[in-house]
């Protein structure tokens, strides 16, 4: 990994991620409409962790093997429906940021993102009070070719990371405070341990409105899982081929 000292948040942070694909959206870059159906979903992560073709009929309920094209190409390893509206935006913004080698929105920064980068600090400090951990800041790291990159909020020793949410929307907060769930930034988390080769990585969800209880900090570890991560990185490969594609057309000049 290649890794660049600077502050998130900072011009030079977000020079730094112009044309860069950030595990941050991954989640977007991956997102796909016209895909499986959760029946069909059930019927082929079944076979695809061995189970025998009855099997798989019983978990999905189904009564005869489904014929569906989409289920053929997901046992085939190839991908299922079309990027999504989001996903297409993001890859033709990240294009135009290729080629002018700046930020699309100049830096432009919601109050909800620059809240999470003051608060940032001390989450690091309250994780590191709660786990007598020494977190090293970490600014931005990218793949050796640029491609991708993630805004690592710390480095735990040579084979941990940290990150740390500061979510202020009621259903955020509960998913992680009373469901211990989460899975809503699960791609950005083993797109992080992915990036910089880690095997392990805490997620802090940070909420000083919980002090008077002693809940200002949820966090939980997360191991590294390289099934979940072989996903990730095909799908991203994707992502990428269609960032390529709409910057070899923007490139391309008028008959």
């Amino acid at each position: 990994m290649i890794l660049i000292e600077c502050e998130q948040g900072s011009p030079q942070w977000h020079q730094a991620r112009a044309g860069c694909i950030t595990a941050s959206m991954f989640e977007v870059a991956r997102s796909r409409v016209d895909g499986l159906t959760a029946q069909q979903q059930k019927y082929v992560d079944a076979l695809l962790a061995g189970k025998s073709e009855a099997e798989a009929r019983d978990a999905a309920e189904y009564k005869a093997a489904p014929k569906a094209e989409a289920v053929k190409k997901a046992l085939a390893g190839e991908p299922v429906g079309r990027p999504s509206d989001a996903a297409l935006n993001y890859a033709f913004s990240l294009a135009i940021e290729r080629i002018s080698g700046i930020p699309l929105d100049n830096g432009f920064e919601t109050w909800h993102m620059k809240r999470g980068h003051e608060l940032e600090p001390e989450a690091r400090m309250e994780h590191e009070m709660q786990t007598g951990l020494i977190i090293q800041r970490a600014g931005f790291v990218t793949t050796d070719d640029g491609a991708f990159g993630a805004s690592a909020d710390g480095l735990i020793g040579e084979d941990g990371g940290s990150e740390y949410k500061c979510f202020l929307a009621p259903e955020k907060l509960r998913a992680f405070h009373i469901d211990n769930d989460a899975s809503g930034i699960m791609d950005q988390v083993m797109g992080c341990m992915w990036i910089t080769g880690r095997k392990f990585w805490h997620v802090g969800m940070y909420c000083p409105a919980l002090e008077p209880v002693g809940k200002q900090l949820w966090w939980r570890e997360f191991q590294r899982d390289e099934d979940y991560i072989e996903k990730l990185e095909a799908d991203l490969w994707q992502f990428k081929l269609l960032v390529d594609e709409y910057e070899a057309k923007l490139r391309q000049k008028a008959a």
